[in-house]
C-alpha cells in the first residue's frame, strides 16, 4: 500500500530543502568574495589575504583590500539582496511575474533625482552621500505612483500587461529626461552619468556602505516578516479580503518597503536591472513559492548574482572595468525575453 504524505510533513521536507539551498547559497556568496577579494589588477595571494586581513600586511595591501576591494564587495551584497527581494515584493503584490524596479522604470525614476542632485554640486564627490537615497526613494516613490496610476481600470483594476507596458513607456520617458540633462553637464559629471547609466557600482567607499546599510536592515527584515501576509494577498484580494487582512494597506506598506529597497540600491549602484526579475524566479525554482522561504532565497541570489558580475566586470579587460550592469543584462535580457513568450496576455 501506498502512503499517503501530510501536509505536514511536505511542508517540513520544504522546509529542510530551503534550508539547505539557502545553506548552500551561503558558502557559493562566500567563495565568490573570496574569489572577488583577489579580482584586480594588482592581485593578492592568499597568504598576503589573511595577513592583511589580519592586520600585518603592508600600506598598500591594506589601501587595496580595506580602501577599495572590500567596500565595493559589501556594496555589491547588498544591492543585489535589494534589488531582488524589490522585485519579490512587486511581483506578489502585482501579481505579475514580469515586475521588476528596472523594468517599471523605478530604478529610472530614483536614478533621475540623483543625477538631479548632482548636478547641483561642483564634482560628484561633494553630493552629500547619506542624502541620496532620500532623493533616490522620493523619486522613485513619485514614478511608483504615476506607473500604478495610469495602468489602473476603474472596473478591471491593473493587468500585467498593462501594468509592464506603462512601466516600460515611463523608464524610456525618465531615461530620455536623463540623457537631455546630459547635454548641460561638464565632462566631468558627464562620465559619471555615463557610467551610471551602464550599471557601474560608483559609490565604493565606506560612507556609500554606511549610506546604504540602514534602509538594507530595516526594510529587509521588514518585508520579511510580512512572508505570511503576501502568501495571503497572493490568494486574490476577494480570498484575502475575506481572511481578514487588510489588502490596500499591507500593499501599500509593502510596496513603500520595496520602493525603498529598490531607490537606495540604485543610489550606489547605478542603474542596474533584470535583478529583481532573475532573483525571485530563481528562488521560486528552488524553493517553491512561500515567501517565507522564498524572500531570503532570493535575497541570497540577488547578492549571488551582482557579486559574480561585478567580479566578472573588474576582471575580463584588466585594466579596464565592464560595467556590472551590463554583465547582469547579458545574463538577465535572454531570461527576460522568456519569460515574456510564456508569459499569458
Amino acid at each position: 500500500m501506498l502512503e499517503k504524505t501530510s501536509p505536514a510533513s511536505f511542508d517540513q521536507a520544504r522546509n529542510k530543502k530551503g534550508l539547505f539551498v539557502m545553506l548552500v547559497l551561503s558558502i557559493l556568496i562566500v567563495l565568490v568574495f573570496i574569489i572577488s577579494v583577489n579580482t584586480g589588477y594588482i592581485r593578492l595571494t592568499p597568504i598576503e589575504l589573511l595577513k592583511t586581513m589580519f592586520g600585518s600586511g603592508t600600506a598598500k595591501q591594506e589601501l587595496i583590500l580595506f580602501d577599495f576591494r572590500l567596500p565595493r564587495i559589501v556594496i555589491s551584497v547588498l544591492i543585489g539582496a535589494g534589488l531582488a527581494v524589490s522585485g519579490a515584493v512587486m511581483q506578489g503584490v502585482f501579481r505579475n511575474s514580469l515586475a521588476d524596479p528596472g523594468i517599471l522604470g523605478i530604478n529610472a525614476g530614483a536614478g533621475l533625482m540623483v543625477m538631479l542632485l548632482i548636478s547641483f554640486y561642483p564634482t560628484t564627490a561633494a553630493a552629500p552621500v547619506f542624502l541620496l537615497p532620500l532623493v533616490a526613494f522620493f523619486g522613485a516613490a513619485v514614478t511608483a505612483i504615476l506607473i500604478y496610476s495610469l495602468a489602473y481600470k476603474r472596473h478591471e483594476g491593473v493587468s500585467p500587461i498593462r501594468l509592464l507596458l506603462t512601466g516600460v513607456a515611463i523608464a524610456a520617458g525618465m531615461s530620455a529626461a536623463m540623457i537631455v540633462l546630459t547635454l548641460k553637464l561638464d565632462p566631468d559629471k558627464y562620465k559619471f552619468v555615463a557610467t551610471w547609466l551602464a550599471g557601474s557600482i560608483w559609490g565604493t567607499s565606506w560612507k556609500f556602505v554606511l549610506s546604504l546599510l540602514p534602509w538594507i536592515l530595516i526594510l529587509l527584515p521588514y518585508v520579511i516578516f510580512k512572508a505570511r501576509v503576501m502568501n495571503v494577498l497572493n490568494l486574490g484580494e476577494q480570498t484575502a479580503t475575506g481572511l481578514g487582512a487588510a489588502v490596500n494597506r499591507e500593499q501599500f506598506k509593502l510596496l513603500a518597503a520595496a520602493v525603498g529597497l529598490a531607490a537606495a540600491s540604485v543610489a550606489v549602484s547605478g542603474g542596474i536591472g533584470f535583478v529583481g526579475l532573475v532573483g525571485p524566479h530563481l528562488a521560486r525554482r528552488l524553493v517553491g513559492p512561500k515567501h517565507q522561504l522564498m524572500l531570503p532565497t532570493a535575497a541570497l541570489l540577488g547578492s549571488l548574482l551582482v557579486l559574480i558580475a561585478d567580479t566578472l566586470g573588474r576582471w575580463i579587460l584588466q585594466p579596464s572595468e565592464v560595467p556590472t550592469g551590463i554583465v547582469v543584462a547579458v545574463i538577465g535580457a535572454p531570461y527576460f525575453l522568456y519569460l515574456l513568450a510564456r508569459t499569458k496576455s
